[in-house]
Parts: C-alpha cells; structure tokens; sequence
C-alpha cells in the first residue's frame, strides 16, 4: 500500500476501535505542506454519530494509532478537530526506493480479469488523408491500449479499413475524371465523388509510375479495337486500387510520425473474397 492507503487503514483500525466501526475517512494533502504530508478531518465526521466534540474523538484517535508500525514520525491536532501526520524521513525514501527498482514497471497492476484485448481506433476510410479528428481519436485509442497493457492486458492495436463500397468506387470514379482532365477532356466528378487537389496529385503520380500520358492511356482504353468497354473497367479497377493503396501509404506515415502503431490492418475487402458476407447473408436468409 502507499501512504495515503496506509494511513487510511490506520484510521479504519482506530475508528473501530473508539466505536465506529464504518468509518470511511478521507485522507488528502493539507492546503499548507507546513502542516505535514497528509491530513484527515474523519474526527469533524464522527462528532454526530459519537455525540463527541470533534477535538476529543481526534485525540481518541491518535491514542489508537500506532506510529511507528506506519512510517509516521508525529501527528498534530490542529483547528476544530483535524489531524495531520507527518512521514518518517525513511517512509519517504523507502518509496523512492520502490519506484526506483520497479524502474520502467513502476505503476503497472496485473489485473485479475485481464486477458486478450482488441482495441481498434483511427480507422479512417482511404479516401482522404487524416484530419485533426482522426488525430485525435489516434491519441484516445492509444491511450486506452496503453492503460490497457499497463494493467496486465494483452494488447492488439487493430486499423480497419473500409476498402470496399461505394465510397471506394466513388474515389476511383473520380481519379478517372482527373485523368481525363488531365487529357483536356471535359468530364465530371461524380455525384458523390471526391474533389480535393489530392485525388488529382493520385491521378499524376498513377501517370508518372505508369510512365504515360493521360492522352495515350486513354487512347489506349477507349479505342474499340484496342481496348473497349472491358479494359475501361479494367483501367478504373486498377486506378481504384492505386488511390487506396496510395492513400493508405500516406495515412500510414502521419500516424508513424504521430508515434502510434499498429499490430494488425484488417481490411473490410477480405470479408467479400473470404466468402464470409455471402455466408452471412445465406445464414439470415435461411433463418428468416
């Protein structure tokens, strides 16, 4: 126990022993550190339930403590009634000895309910980079891990990305209708879409890897007897899988450098080619 619990425990004892046997008292620093290390105004709380002055039942009380069993070098009367202790030069010591040789443990518990945990946070879609709320909910989740571990849990800190839907249809839609622009095409982005300057920086850099122009791209794509309708599908798929991949690069460095990571991603496009949404969706029918 620390202190604080240590003295509480004292009272407890002494309050039983002068007959008040559900004594709570609070033990808190005194407003002026003169006064000694701790204080406690339980003789003000029990005047009523012992029909005593509170002076008188302080007195009683210090009568039943046992100082020296509890690293307390004095205690003083003060005021109306409150009691204030003040702490053996060792008591104080032995606990900077105790925080010194726990070392970097100093402060972990080892909760008895604790087993396996998954916290997941952040989790922001790849359709955009972070923003100050996602940075915010970084420092809350990791924060929670981190109690979570220092009271025993075993931790798993788990990003889930929304990488399927219409949300990631609409961010590959609108990274082709940059790339048309691009090629000085008028074309529009989708209802839905997204029209920050970062989907048309995604739109270069695709170009740049690719090492070809918006125009022969297209040309090659677009032209019925080159390409046709399936490679425009095939063009959009892949443009798709750029923007998420490149977004989530890019997600991943501000949280690198915000000094939060990551045990697993898990990525909501595995629940589709795992079958597992189908098999879902078959068992809620059957059932009804």
């Amino acid at each position: 126990m620390n202190q604080r619990e240590t003295i509480r425990a004292a009272l407890v004892e002494a309050a039983r022993a002068i007959g008040a046997p559900d004594a709570d008292p609070l033990v808190d620093r005194p407003r002026d550190s003169a006064h000694g290390e701790w204080a406690t105004q339980l003789a003000l709380t029990l005047a009523r339930p012992l029909g005593a002055k509170p002076r008188e039942i302080a007195q009683r009380l210090v009568e039943h403590l046992d100082l020296g069993a509890h690293g307390i070098a004095a205690v003083e009367i003060a005021g109306p009634g409150f009691i204030n202790f003040r702490m053996r030069a060792d008591a104080n010591a032995g606990g900077l000895a105790n925080i010194i040789a726990a070392a970097d443990d100093y402060g972990r518990s080892q909760d008895e309910q604790a087993g396996k945990v998954v916290v997941e946070f952040v989790s922001a879609n790849p359709t955009g980079p972070l923003h100050v709320g996602h940075g915010r909910q970084a420092a809350l989740g990791d924060a929670i891990a981190s109690l979570l571990e220092w009271n025993g849990w075993q931790v798993s800190r788990e990003f889930y990305y929304n990488d399927a839907g219409m949300q990631i249809a609409n961010l590959g839609a609108s990274v082709f209708a940059h790339v048309r622009q691009i090629a000085g095409r008028e074309s529009a982005i989708p209802e839905g879409g997204y029209h920050g300057e970062y989907v048309r920086e995604i739109a270069e850099r695709y170009l740049e890897i690719r090492d070809e122009s918006a125009d022969q791209l297209l040309a090659r794509v677009e032209t019925p007897e080159v390409g046709g309708a399936s490679a425009t599908e095939m063009l959009l798929e892949d443009l798709t899988r750029f923007a998420v991949a490149e977004l989530r690069k890019e997600q991943d460095l501000d949280l690198q450098s915000f000094g939060v990571r990551f045990d697993t991603y898990y990525l909501e496009s595995s629940l589709y080619t795992d079958g597992m949404v189908d098999e879902t969706v078959v068992m809620l029918e059957s059932r009804g």
